[in-house]
């Protein structure tokens, strides 16, 4: 299970430290992928196998199924933990995330998120002044 929040610093070569208490689940492999709201998505290699089926067995003939898997599995790369225990992020998902120099990972149980700082701190602010709305939306749900 991932939560938490947590800063980082990624370097010149896309390397970036994952937490200590997360290195463990990722060990057997991880899979980084364009996420939502302009941040990536890192996932355990046996988490992503049970998204990519759940993609793949969606219908073709619906564009936005389309869209949403391509976004998804094409955006996505196989990574592993270097011996300090970073991944190396590709160019093109840290442009698309627009990730520089400082970023954020937030553990979100099944998956990891990987935000620009900046981005993040916006996000977060915005999210939190609807929390009330977004709390009674939510109960509808069941949650």
């Amino acid at each position: 299970m991932f939560i938490g929040e947590y800063s980082y610093s990624i370097d010149s070569k896309g390397r970036l430290a994952v937490p200590k208490k997360f290195r463990s689940a990722l060990l057997k492999g991880a899979v980084i992928t364009r996420g939502l709201d302009s941040c990536l998505f890192l996932y355990t290699k046996k988490e992503w196998e049970e998204i990519a089926r759940k993609l793949s067995s969606l219908p073709m003939s619906q564009k936005n199924t389309r869209a949403f898997s391509r976004l998804m599995l094409a955006g996505a790369m196989d990574v592993s933990l270097d011996k300090q225990g970073r991944i190396t992020i590709p160019e093109y998902l840290r442009t698309y995330a627009g990730i520089v120099k400082s970023s954020v990972i937030a553990g979100l149980y099944s998956r990891l998120e990987i935000w620009d700082e900046k981005k993040w701190s916006t996000y977060k602010a915005e999210t939190e002044k609807q929390s009330e709305e977004i709390a009674e939306q939510l109960s509808e749900l069941g949650v």
